[in-house]
């Protein structure tokens, strides 16, 4: 094992700490007593006063660091990083009617934003029509409506879809956003070839964190791995799954565990793709990852650089993947919502901005930065520039993007990137112990740890324990109002009323014979357990609604209806 420091350099240096602990110290702590008895980061891990070799006295280089491009790819998955191309600004967008999200898109690019990232409405995220009774109120309010064909083409009426790449957070109907998304390319002329982006397509996150489940585990671990199976076999750019952190992060759970439920579920589809006969160094260079960047800065610098040598490492030793790019773990990054706060509301322009230079320094592929107006509502236009041009400052003129991974050496960064890691790799043999992520969900393992640890983090901000600024500390008497910044005001019920006249008419209006045979060929191949992707595709085409088709695979897979978990 090659060692980075002599031992007799080390030996040295412990005496030299010795003799600071007995002589500076003591003198420095009178005068200025510490803050608290013991410093945590938001996985609980306590952090040291200072750090030095011996923190890291066993560290071999080439196994934790290497060289940026090269296994375990700590440093970054590419060798030049940022000084060839700089990450891809991916503004989370849409809201309201495809009309006033294809307006939204337009200006953000018009603006330098360099990849699209669509947000639907909750209805359309579980799958049901802007006419189904149980969507009344919800139709465009968090996201845009998408109910058919018709409403992807308006998205996307003068956007070249063979010139932007487009992420779409969604799940449980992605095989049928997808199928959206390829016919209306098709319509423009793109060859599947040249259609890029990325499909969330992630169920195992759906149960542990984000609940707008469907479907049981089994089938929505089947149907998923359906997209990415078709994806990769007929669109090279496209990125057919993003496993999730993000949603984990957000229902409470600690950096560790965000790390560790991720890269499980990771785990979990790698297994199914390779059971489907197909093989690693076939699908695993399309597999993507999305994770969130909270506000314990050092914290999730290190969390990124322990993810991509844990997928390393997975990939190469459990899997066998030959392709260095199978062993990449490229990830897109989103700043932390709920570290955003109504309260003092112009801090968020604070918090977001540390945050993604948090993503920058651990080498995210694309980010999205928050807007400071989001505690209240879907963000303006206004809020939504100034979150893009946080990016663009970042990136053209602090210099972080001038060379690679620029805090790598660090005693700290180094200590902590091993330690996260550390116990993350609990996490994640308790899970192989109880059979993988898909029986630790039905177990409702990670459900729990999440509930645990968004309690004791609530408990900590009720008590003073940690300190959220405006918050719980520097608390002004009066709320501090969003000055000459125009909120985003939704009309939700003229865009539901809009979005059900739509409907209705491309009812009236399809041909009904292509329509129902397309509908019974997708129940047939969902019974005999064939790649539905195909089948949805050519509903879709034949003008099927989200919750035509949707309802049509519930017949055959079931809905979920989550245990309680105690």
């Amino acid at each position: 094992m090659e060692k980075l420091f002599n031992e007799e350099a080390l030996d040295k240096l412990k005496k030299s700490i010795e003799r600071w602990e007995r002589e500076t110290l003591p003198k420095s702590i009178s005068r200025y007593p510490e803050r608290r008895d013991k410093f945590t980061n938001l996985s609980n891990i306590e952090i040291n006063r200072v750090y030095t070799p011996l923190d890291i006295k066993d560290f071999n280089y080439f196994e934790k660091l290497g060289l940026p491009g090269e296994y375990p790819y700590t440093r970054g998955i590419h060798a030049t990083m940022y000084r060839g191309r700089i990450w891809t600004m991916r503004m989370f967008s849409g809201y309201g009617s495809a009309e006033d999200t294809n307006k939204r898109l337009k200006f953000l690019i018009e603006h330098g934003e360099t990849g699209l990232s669509l947000a639907f409405d909750f209805p359309t995220l579980v799958g049901i029509d802007a006419d189904d009774p149980m969507a009344s109120g919800e139709v465009g309010v968090c996201g845009v409506s998408v109910s058919s064909i018709k409403d992807m083409e308006i998205i996307f009426d003068g956007i070249d879809m063979s010139k932007i790449t487009t992420n779409m957070t969604i799940n449980p109907p992605a095989p049928i956003l997808l199928a959206m998304y390829v016919a209306t390319a098709e319509k423009q002329g793109v060859p599947y070839e040249m259609i890029g982006g990325t499909t969330q397509n992630d169920p195992l996150k759906e149960f542990i964190a984000q609940k707008s489940y469907v479907f049981p585990p089994e089938p929505a671990v089947k149907v998923a791995m359906d997209v990415v199976e078709w994806s990769v076999r007929n669109l090279p750019k496209w990125n057919p799954i993003s496993i999730s952190g993000y949603h984990i992060r957000e229902a409470g759970s600690t950096a560790v565990q965000e790390l560790a439920f991720t890269i499980a579920n990771g785990i979990e589809y790698v297994r199914h793709l390779i059971n489907r006969g197909m093989d690693v160094d076939e699908f695993a260079p399309r597999l993507s990852f999305f994770f969130d960047s909270h506000i314990n800065f050092f914290e999730e610098i290190a969390k990124f650089r322990a993810a991509r040598r844990m997928w390393a490492k997975i990939m190469k030793d459990w899997f066998k993947a030959k392709k260095p790019r199978s062993m990449w773990l490229r990830f897109h990054t989103q700043t932390a919502g709920v570290s955003l706060t109504a309260q003092q509301p112009y801090n968020n322009i604070i918090r977001t901005t540390i945050e993604a230079l948090a993503a920058v320094l651990g080498g995210t592929q694309s980010l999205h930065t928050n807007a400071l107006d989001e505690p209240f509502r879907v963000p303006s236009e206004f809020a939504a520039k100034l979150a893009l041009r946080t990016q663009q400052i970042i990136a053209y003129e602090t210099g972080v993007a001038d060379t690679v991974d620029p805090l790598a050496g660090s005693y700290y960064v180094e200590w902590l990137t091993d330690k996260i890691e550390e116990e993350a790799w609990k996490y994640i043999e308790r899970i192989e112990m109880m059979g993988g992520m898909t029986e630790a969900v039905k177990r409702g393992y990670p459900q729990r740890e999440i509930t645990d640890a968004s309690f004791r983090f609530q408990r900590e901000v009720d008590e003073g324990k940690r300190y959220i600024v405006g918050v719980n500390i520097f608390v002004e008497k009066e709320d501090e109002e969003i000055r000459n910044v125009p909120l985003l005001d939704i009309n939700q019920k003229e865009i539901e009323e809009k979005q059900i006249r739509r409907l209705r008419k491309l009812r009236e209006e399809r041909d009904k014979s292509r329509w129902e045979t397309s509908l019974n060929n997708l129940r047939r191949a969902a019974e005999k357990g064939e790649n539905i992707m195909p089948y949805v595709l050519e509903a879709v085409k034949s003008y099927a609604t989200l919750g035509e088709i949707m309802n049509t695979l519930k017949e055959v897979y079931g809905v979920w209806v989550e245990p309680p978990i105690y």
